[in-house]
């Protein structure tokens, strides 16, 4: 059986996908649409030239007594049991891990379910420390990754929430820390920079601009606060007035004061 581990903080999805594996060493899958056996799902989408509606799972048969039966938790026949867990509506056949199925997600996930709340407006399942306090996007989860432009929602690859609440692989954001810092969609900080500001902070102040500079002021948007400010032109990096973010673009052209023309 495999499964996404994520991690439970303000930064992940915290409610796991369970991918939909039997134990394969009790019984193999009965695909609707091709009418052959396969251990999993996934297994078959590796060897077809389509894809195994999970939902449409009605028949498995037992590894055991090779009985072919309809898909049920207990071999009708040697009584052999084929999960701890089982799902009527993924066909998900596994050990106890505390699996819960969310009718909104439309899928299996890791629980407990006391332990996560699904968000309506973001169409997912969070941690319950997470209620009321992280930044909603409508039906999130059901975009596709930004950056390798795959499906999140069913993923068996870990999801990363980002401050500004849009979501990537975790595979993908550690790929992009490596480039840069910014959400791919929104351009807003993918992480706590803070701590990099105020480096920045000094670097800017042991390096100071040549005199036909000094006086040089620019207009700039700050992709974090989304805020508008005039400021001082630095090489380095211009900082937002509001929110003291780096993150920040040009928003139009440069200007001296009249006594430096």
């Amino acid at each position: 059986m495999k499964e996404d581990k994520r991690v439970e903080n303000q930064n992940t999805i915290s409610a796991t996908v369970v991918t939909v594996l039997p134990l394969a060493s009790f019984i193999l899958e009965s695909a609707p649409c091709c009418d052959k056996l396969y251990t999993c799902r996934l297994c078959h989408d590796n060897n077809e030239d389509h894809q195994l509606d999970r939902f449409k799972v009605k028949e498995v048969q037992c590894i055991n007594c090779e009985k072919i039966q309809h898909a049920q938790q207990t071999c009708e026949e040697c009584s052999t049991l084929f999960g701890e867990y089982y799902c009527s509506i993924c066909h998900l056949f596994d050990k106890d891990k505390k699996q819960y199925h969310c009718e909104n997600c439309g899928i299996c996930r890791i629980g407990p379910k006391e332990d996560f709340f699904h968000c309506l407006k973001c169409n997912l399942c969070l941690a319950m420390n997470l209620q009321g306090k992280h930044k909603c996007i409508e039906n999130v989860s059901r975009q596709n990754c930004p950056i390798c432009l795959e499906d999140i929602h069913t993923s068996r690859v870990v999801a990363h929430v980002l401050p500004c609440g849009h979501l990537l692989h975790r595979t993908c954001y550690e790929e992009m820390l490596k480039e840069g810092y910014r959400c791919p969609l929104c351009m807003h900080s993918a992480l706590d920079m803070t701590r990099y500001w105020r480096q920045l902070d000094d670097e800017v102040a042991q390096t100071p601009m040549p005199s036909e500079y000094q006086n040089m002021t620019v207009d700039i948007l700050c992709n974090d606060c989304n805020g508008r400010s005039t400021v001082q032109f630095h090489i380095l990096g211009m900082k937002c007035n509001i929110c003291e973010s780096y993150n920040t673009a040009q928003a139009g052209g440069c200007r001296i004061s009249l006594d430096q023309q």
